[in-house]
């Protein structure tokens, strides 16, 4: 399911190379990069929720379970809200830092800033992803992911195909 989670930029890029310029690729490989890099810090922090709620569940303490879970749920919340904020303003520093090259640079600002849009979504599903897989259900969160890979590819094909959005349209695609 990690794995899948992280092939989202590449799906992307693999699209758009297939259909725009090179400023557009540049943009979605740039951007994609500051978006793996926020959903490795998610997932670490979900790993962290797994542990502890598996082992409540293991130790039948049902209570410390459901603390956990409860806290896991305001902790991500959180985040959520303080990375979105965080990135929506400063998108444009992000890819100065990120040493975007010019004729991409706003391609590039345009999907850090949609897929920032998005962070509540990598952060809800890892969020209850980490409290399934805690509660020894492994399963549910690999759906969850297969599905939304499949519609990232065909919103990828849809906007980036179709309807010429370029860098746009595969963000958007993401956070769809």
């Amino acid at each position: 399911a990690n794995f899948l989670q992280l092939l989202y930029g590449a799906i992307d890029l693999l699209v758009v190379g297939q259909f725009c310029s090179t400023a557009a690729v540049s943009a979605v490989s740039t951007g994609s990069q500051v978006m793996k890099t926020i959903t490795g810090i998610i997932t670490g922090l979900a790993t962290g929720a797994t542990v502890l709620v598996g082992q409540y569940i293991g130790a039948n303490k049902k209570d410390d379970a459901a603390k956990t879970v409860g806290a896991t749920v305001a902790l991500f919340a959180v985040v959520a809200v303080i990375l979105t904020a965080i990135m929506l303003l400063l998108a444009t520093q992000v890819a100065l830092i990120m040493q975007a090259p010019q004729e991409a640079f706003d391609q590039t600002v345009e999907y850090i800033f949609i897929c920032s849009a998005g962070i509540i979504f990598i952060v809800g599903y890892n969020a209850v992803s980490s409290i399934l897989r805690g509660m020894g259900d492994s399963t549910s969160p690999m759906i969850f992911v297969i599905v939304a890979t499949a519609i990232n590819v065909g919103l990828d094909l849809l906007f980036v195909a179709v309807l010429d959005m370029k860098a746009a349209g595969a963000a958007y695609a993401t956070i769809i």
